[in-house]
C-alpha cells in the first residue's frame, strides 16, 4: 500500500530532428553580419604617414539566407508525466502534448491498453514521444506489480500494443530521517519505500518494539539499494546498512554475506539475528501485557495472564518467532486456534486465537524465524480480533518481553576480518546520511 502523498508531476521537451523555428537561422546570420567590425590598419607613432588619409565606406548587401523548410510532422518530442490522484488518459494525454484521437480511440478499445489505462495509479511516470502536431508515436505505460511496461507504438496500419520487460539499474540510496508519530510516517516523508521500511523492523525487531518502543524524536540513516528505470526509482532492494536510534540508544546494522547465507551484524561484527524475535507481529499494539493478577475482560473473574495480547485486524499474519518444529496445531479451549512451536532447548511458544493456520502448518513440520503459520483472529474466548503469545521455558509460561532472549551464533576470526573490510564503505555512507541529516535540521 502506497502511503505517500501524491507529488506533483513535471514534464520534459526535447528536440529529436530539427529546430522548431525556421527564422531562428536567418536571425543568427543576420546578427552575426551586424556583430562583424571592419578592420583598419594602424600606423606607427613615430613615423606619421605622409599625404592625405581618405576614408572609403563601403554598404556591403545583406548575404541571402534560405530559411529551412520545416514540416511539424518532423519534429519529434519526448515528453515524460507522473500520474496525479484525478488523472485520466484523456488529462494526461494533454499534458503530454497528445492530441490524436485515433490514439485515444485505440487505447479504449485495445484490451491490453484498456487494462494498462486502468492502472493510474498517482506517481507512476509515463512517456510519450509525439510529432509536433501531437500525434502519437509511442507511448511507454509500466505495468504495476511485473517487471515490463505497456509499449503503445504507431505503424503503417494504425497502433500496437505490446508488452516489453523493463530493464532496471541498481543504484545505491542514502537516506536519514525522525520520528514524529510512527516509522512508516517518517519513512514516507523522507521518501524512502515502504519495503525498505519493513526491512528496518525486521532488522532491529530483536531489539526495538516498533509499537512500544518508539519516540518521537528518534532518527535513522539507512543505505540501500533501489532499482532505477529512465532515472527514476521503481523500487527498494536490499538494506545494505541502516542505523537507529530509539531514546538514546544507538543501534547500528551492516549486511554481510559469507557463503551462501547472509545477515545483519553490528559495527563489532555481533549477530542482529536473535535466536527470537521479540514479536510475533511486525506492527501491532499490546492490548493486555503479562500479569499475575488480572480481570478477565469476558469471565469477568480475576486470575493471571500468562501472555501478551496482540491487537490487530483479522487475518494479520503471525510469524514464528525462531526456527523450531511444530507441536501442536489445531483448536484447544479458551485459546481457540492454537499453534504451539518447539524451540530448540527448552523453550516453545504458543499462539492462540488465530483465524486460521498457513498452508502446510501441522505438527511436526518445520518452520524458520520469520515464517507465517497463523493469522489474527477472535477465536476461542476473545473480546475482539487479537493475538494471544505465550513465551514458555521448561513449559512454565514466562514473561516475553523480559525474559533474556539467546543470541545467534557469531562470527569466526577469518569472517569477522572480512566483514569489517567489507562494511568500512557502509559506515562512511552511514555517517554522510547522519551528516546530511544534521545538515538539513539546522
Amino acid at each position: 500500500m502506497d502511503t505517500r502523498q501524491n507529488r506533483p508531476g513535471h514534464s520534459r521537451a526535447t528536440w529529436a530532428t530539427r529546430l522548431r523555428h525556421p527564422w531562428t537561422l536567418g536571425a543568427f546570420g543576420a546578427f552575426a553580419l551586424l556583430g562583424m567590425v571592419a578592420a583598419s590598419a594602424v600606423p606607427p607613432v613615430s613615423a606619421p604617414p605622409a599625404g592625405s588619409i581618405e576614408t572609403v565606406l563601403e554598404q556591403l548587401g545583406r548575404p541571402e539566407v534560405l530559411p529551412l523548410s520545416l514540416d511539424d510532422d518532423e519534429q519529434t518530442f519526448l515528453r515524460e508525466e507522473r500520474i496525479q490522484r484525478s488523472d485520466t488518459i484523456g488529462s494526461l494525454f494533454s499534458r503530454l502534448g497528445v492530441s490524436d484521437p485515433a490514439a485515444l480511440a485505440f487505447i479504449q478499445q485495445d484490451p491490453a491498453a484498456r487494462n494498462a489505462a486502468r492502472q493510474l495509479r498517482p506517481g507512476k511516470s509515463i512517456t510519450a514521444r509525439t510529432t509536433g502536431n501531437g500525434e502519437l508515436l509511442e507511448l511507454h505505460f509500466p505495468l504495476g506489480g511485473a517487471d515490463s511496461a505497456l509499449i503503445v507504438e504507431k505503424n503503417e496500419t494504425g497502433f500496437a500494443a505490446i508488452e516489453k520487460a523493463i530493464e532496471f539499474s541498481p543504484s545505491l540510496q542514502i537516506k536519514s530521517g525522525e520520528i514524529s508519530n510512527s516509522l512508516f510516517g517518517a519513512t514516507d516523508e523522507a521518501g524512502i519505500p515502504d519495503s525498505v521500511a519493513v526491512q528496518l523492523a525486521e532488522i532491529f525487531s530483536g531489539d526495538i518494539d516498533f509499537y512500544r518502543d518508539l519516540r518521537k524524536g528518534d532518527r535513522f540513516s539507512v543505505v540501500y539499494e533501489s532499482l532505477t528505470h529512465n532515472g527514476q526509482d521503481v523500487r527498494g532492494g536490499k538494506v545494505l546498512a541502516a542505523e537507529f536510534v530509539n531514546d538514546g540508544a544507538v543501534y547500528q546494522a551492516f549486511w554481510f554475506a559469507s557463503g551462501e547465507r547472509g545477515g545483519y551484524y553490528t559495527a563489532e561484527g555481533k549477530s542482529l539475528r536473535k535466536a527470537f524475535l521479540r514479536s510475533p507481529l511486525e506492527f501491532s499494539r499490546v492490548t493486555s501485557g503479562f500479569s499475575n493478577s488480572r480481570r478477565h475482560p469476558v469471565l469477568n473473574i480475576t486470575r493471571a495472564h500468562k501472555g501478551i495480547d496482540y491487537g490487530a485486524p483479522t487475518g494479520t499474519r503471525i510469524r514464528a518467532v525462531a526456527d523450531a518444529t511444530v507441536e501442536f496445531a489445531g483448536r484447544q479451549g479458551g485459546y481457540g486456534n492454537l499453534v504451539i512451536l518447539r524451540h530448540r532447548g527448552n523453550y516453545s511458544t504458543a499462539y492462540g486465537h488465530m483465524n486460521g493456520f498457513a498452508a502446510g502448518i501441522r505438527k511436526g513440520a518445520r518452520v524458520s524465524q520469520g515464517d507465517t503459520i497463523g493469522y489474527v483472529g477472535q477465536t476461542g474466548i476473545a473480546t475482539g480480533p487479537n493475538l494471544h503469545y505465550e513465551f514458555r521455558v521448561a513449559g512454565k509460561q514466562v514473561n516475553p518481553a523480559t525474559v533474556a532472549l539467546p543470541t545467534a551464533i557469531p562470527l569466526d576470526k577469518a569472517q569477522l576480518a572480512q566483514f569489517h573490510t567489507t562494511t568500512n564503505p557502509l559506515r562512511a555512507q552511514l555517517d554522510l546520511a547522519k551528516q546530511v541529516r544534521l545538515a538539513s535540521a539546522e
